[in-house]
């Protein structure tokens, strides 16, 4: 189930009640060593009686290592399972996009078909960081009207992002880029080049006490974390108020 961005308090009743009702809580961690960043979010619904069930999910491109892990989530839950426990998979933002909790859900519908699954949704990054752009005086509609909403990962070279970024300037279709981390150091200034940068909004670590949202304009071009994003709006629909 998805617990949202970063902010405990935008979890969800639903997820608040499943967490309540849990006898195991699982999560994932890139190595098992450090703590989840969804378990951190859900940390102030826990209960002490409650197991933990860190899970792990590398955060690397070769597919066997994954698989292998995936496949590894499924059977511990699985097991939980049939033993007569009840299990919660907590997974930051939204449990059907881009997220952890797909993986696991095809894994266990793969391997314990016999297990039923039920998913809970969660606020993703893109909606929590244009609803608090609005509450700080930057009014950022995700879409309006008839328009076409585009949230990706950021492209990993160059050239993808500039046709992506010349089409949506074309046809003024609102984009939402995931993930730029070291790529905003060529993101930003392409941006610029194509006089977008104007029309864009950095958010970073959104929904956690170090957030920052603030105008693209005002980011250097540098590294910066994994989780950041950017909302753009190349331009806005002709009725409006």
């Amino acid at each position: 189930m998805g617990v949202g961005p970063g902010d405990p308090e935008l979890i969800t009743v639903a997820a608040q009640r499943a967490i309540a009702a849990a006898q195991v809580v699982a999560y994932p961690v890139a190595e098992l060593s450090r703590e989840g960043m969804a378990a951190r979010i859900a940390e102030p619904w826990l209960q002490p009686q409650q197991r933990r069930l860190p899970l792990l999910f590398p955060m690397v491109e070769a597919a066997a290592p994954r698989r292998q892990a995936w496949h590894g989530a499924a059977d511990a839950v699985a097991a939980c399972l049939q033993q007569g426990q009840s299990v919660v998979f907590l997974c930051e933002g939204d449990s059907s996009t881009y997220a952890s909790a797909s993986y696991l859900l095809l894994a266990m519908q793969q391997r314990h078909p016999q297990h039923a699954v039920r998913l809970l949704p969660g606020i993703t990054a893109a909606a929590a960081a244009a609803a608090e752009a609005s509450s700080l005086g930057w009014p950022w509609p995700l879409a309006l009207q008839q328009e076409r909403l585009l949230i990706q990962p950021t492209p990993d070279a160059p050239e993808p992002l500039r046709q992506l970024l010349l089409s949506c300037r074309s046809s003024g279709q609102p984009l939402v880029l995931l993930k730029l981390g070291r790529r905003w150091l060529w993101v930003r200034p392409m941006l610029e080049e194509l006089g977008l940068l104007r029309s864009a909004l950095y958010g970073e670590r959104v929904g956690w006490p170090q957030q920052r949202l603030c105008p693209a304009e005002q980011v250097p071009a540098e590294a910066r974390p994994y989780f950041s994003l950017l909302l753009l709006r190349p331009s806005w629909p002709d009725v409006l108020p």
